[in-house]
């Protein structure tokens, strides 16, 4: 409420105070407006991963079993959509101008399921943990490394071409008699053809695509031995 005096208004102290602090939120709001020019960051995506692991024949195939592939874990420093570059010092850089579409753990889980899902090995389905059911089989997954690294002191200001390396923790789980079945590290070093951001985006499709297709290999052999339902 005001007070009126004659002509002249009064505000009550704790209503100029309000006031103040709502102008500087509006003044906050329209410089973050202005700052929405900056262009965004460019965003890829990892080619889907065709499967090159025979398919099961019908005799070698345990009938009915199904797989659930874990959400894998990562360290802090590529467990985001971030690209990560693991620069001289051991220090781990991001490129500014771009990002992955999902976190790096969130596509390998994805082409994990895609490739177990193209082998035909699992009649039960192929899916991610935690399953709506339950499943035989449990692939869990340590995204190891996930980066650049350098050939110089940084990936961006260095002529030499960057390499992409890809390492991952792969151990497959018999749910049913809580046993673990095999248990393997899966790796690729993939070289960028330049120091492009274009080629490395190539070198961690190359690169991520050998470790999912070695992964789905072995994990496929693992599971023709074991008995059905």
């Amino acid at each position: 409420m005001t007070i009126a005096t004659g002509r002249a208004l009064i505000w009550p102290a704790q209503w100029l105070a309000c006031a103040s602090s709502l102008a500087l939120l509006l003044g906050g709001c329209a410089g973050s407006l202005l700052q929405s020019d900056a262009k965004a960051p460019d965003t890829f995506r990892l080619g889907v991963v065709t499967t090159m692991a025979p398919a099961a024949s019908a005799t070698s195939s345990p009938a009915g079993l199904a797989i659930a592939v874990a959400r894998p874990r990562a360290a802090a420093a590529i467990d985001t959509d971030r690209i990560a570059v693991h620069s001289a010092g051991n220090r781990f850089d991001y490129y500014s101008a771009a990002r992955w579409a999902e976190s790096a753990p969130q596509m390998l889980q994805q082409n994990l399921v895609s490739a177990l899902a193209a082998t035909a090995q699992f009649g039960g389905g192929v899916m991610t943990a935690p399953a709506r059911v339950p499943t035989e089989l449990l692939l869990d997954v340590e995204l190891r490394r996930f980066e650049v690294v350098a050939t110089g002191p940084d990936a961006a200001s260095s002529g030499a071409a960057p390499v992409v390396h890809v390492q991952v923790q792969a151990s497959l789980l018999d749910q049913r008699r809580t046993a673990r079945v095999t248990s393997f590290i899966s790796e690729a070093a993939v070289p960028a053809s330049e120091n492009r951001l274009s080629a490395v985006i190539a070198a961690f499709d190359r690169a991520n695509a050998q470790v999912v297709n070695d992964i789905a290999a072995r994990v496929q052999a693992a599971a023709t031995a074991l008995p059905a339902k």
